[in-house]
């Protein structure tokens, strides 16, 4: 797809992008003062769902960082969407932390561990065999499977952590169902943050660091893509996807320049 039109609004991943287990990566700050500065409106998007929006703005002004709660979206808060969509007001059991119950009763629900509509599994540091051993019970029993995100790991200090999508393939082994994921690489996730801007496809960008999910999501969502390759993505696996991004560059700090800019021909 050919964009012709300037971009006017941006969306960018946190992690790995802004970002480095809660370290700041350089040109962040610079980035998010030059979106405020030039007046585009603009999300950070993160497929993490164990914070609020609340808490996540206090994480990165501790890094030095300021994002207004209002300009962060995740995973958690894009499933409530989907199920509120979906079924209003519905019964959820929820195998996860404050970021997606707190998203989910906020839309409304309510939650279950009888009879829920649906089992939602989002990102823990407590998963426990209990509730896992219940989540498979429900499923069994009939309700719907949905999860935050397929991630299978996530970062840590101390090394590589078991996330969601681990944690959904061993309650499919069990249950033989597979979960609907809402967060990225699902274009969903995009289209949800769109909506919340009220933005446009045709004059979006979106920035991250995974070429497997931030980039082919946003591809598919019809948005322009920077990666940078700050994070998950190294330079000699680019070139082994099968789709591209719209550019490529070293960092969020060489995406700085290009905020003020309204030439399309300067992104591609």
């Amino acid at each position: 797809m050919t964009h012709t039109s300037p971009v006017e609004c941006w969306l960018t991943d946190m992690d790995g992008v802004l970002v480095h287990e809660e370290t700041p990566l350089p040109g962040a700050a610079d980035f998010l003062e030059a979106l405020k500065k030039h007046d585009r409106p603009f999300l950070v998007l993160t497929n993490n769902s164990i914070f609020t929006p609340r808490d996540l703005r206090a994480r990165l002004l501790h890094a030095g960082i300021d994002v207004p709660e209002e300009s962060i979206w995740t995973s958690a808060l894009a499933t409530a969407q989907f199920l509120d969509d979906q079924r209003p007001g519905g019964k959820a059991y929820v195998v996860g932390e404050a970021g997606l119950t707190t998203a989910l009763h906020e839309v409304g629900y309510t939650m279950n561990d009888r009879d829920p509509d649906y089992v939602v599994l989002g990102e823990t540091r407590t998963y426990s065999f209990e509730a896992i051993t219940r989540a498979i019970r429900l499923i069994d029993g009939g309700a719907r499977f949905i999860a935050t995100n397929p991630d299978p790991s996530g970062p840590s200090p101390q090394g590589k952590l078991p996330a969601t999508g681990s944690v959904a393939a061993l309650i499919s082994t069990a249950t033989q169902r597979t979960p609907y994921y809402v967060g990225k690489p699902n274009p969903l996730m995009m289209r949800s943050a769109l909506n919340r801007l009220e933005a446009h496809s045709e004059t979006t960008m979106m920035i991250g660091d995974r070429m497997d999910t931030d980039i082919v999501s946003g591809l598919e969502a019809g948005i322009r893509t920077i990666l940078v390759l700050s994070g998950s993505t190294t330079p000699d696996k680019v070139e082994a996807f099968p789709y591209q991004a719209t550019k490529v560059v070293g960092s969020i700090a060489d995406v700085v320049p290009l905020v003020s800019e309204l030439d399309p021909s300067r992104f591609a």
